[in-house]
C-alpha cells in the first residue's frame, strides 16, 4: 500500500509540475494582432503626446495573467539620432525575458545593446496600467522591441511603501 501511495504522489507531483510549466511558458500567452498603424508609439519630447513611428514586421504576445507579460518585436527605418531628437528617453530600461518560443525577443541581447549604447530605450506610454510603463527600444540596425516595466509608482504600490504626490491616483 505504501508503494502505491508513493507512486500516486510522485505521478501527481510530476503532472502538477508539467501543468505549471506549460501555463507559465505557453498557456496564458496569446499572439497580438497588429492593427498596422499605431502598434509602435513613442512619446514626443516637445508635446508629451504619443506618436506612431514607421515600423514593419510587427510580432507581439501578451497575457491577461500579468501586466508585464507583453513583448513585441518590429523593424523600423528611422535611425537612432532622429528618434532620440524627437522622443522621450526611458532611463534604466531593463527588458524582461520572453518565453523561448518567442524567438525574436532576446532580453539579454537587448540589455547588452542598451548598456553599450547600440540601442536606445524610449517611453511608449506612462502608466499604461497603474504603475506599468510601456518601453520601446530600438537598435542601430533597425530592430525594435517593446515590453512593459514596473515604474516607481508601481514599485511603491506593490511593495507597500507610501505612494507620493508624483504618482497618479489609483484607478485614474
Amino acid at each position: 500500500m505504501g508503494r502505491f501511495l508513493a507512486i500516486v504522489i510522485l505521478v501527481s507531483a510530476l503532472a502538477a509540475g508539467a501543468a505549471m510549466y506549460y501555463f507559465q511558458v505557453y498557456g496564458f500567452y496569446t499572439e497580438v494582432e497588429p492593427n498596422g498603424t499605431d502598434d509602435v508609439v513613442l512619446i514626443e519630447t516637445a508635446t508629451g503626446e504619443p506618436a506612431a513611428i514607421a515600423y514593419g514586421d510587427f510580432r507581439a504576445i501578451d497575457a491577461d495573467s500579468s501586466p508585464i507579460r507583453y513583448r513585441a518585436c518590429f523593424t523600423t527605418t528611422q535611425d537612432l539620432a532622429e528618434l532620440s531628437a524627437t522622443f522621450t528617453a526611458y532611463e534604466d530600461a531593463a527588458p524582461r525575458v520572453a518565453p523561448g518560443w518567442f524567438d525574436c525577443f532576446d532580453a539579454e541581447e537587448i540589455g547588452d545593446a542598451l548598456a553599450d549604447g547600440s540601442a536606445l530605450a524610449f517611453l511608449g506610454q506612462r502608466n499604461l496600467e497603474y504603475g506599468i510603463d510601456r518601453v520601446v527600444a530600438v537598435m542601430e540596425d533597425g530592430r525594435g522591441f517593446v515590453w512593459h516595466e514596473v515604474n516607481d509608482c508601481g514599485e511603491k504600490a506593490y511593495d507597500g511603501s507610501p505612494v507620493d504626490d508624483s504618482c497618479p491616483p489609483r484607478g485614474f
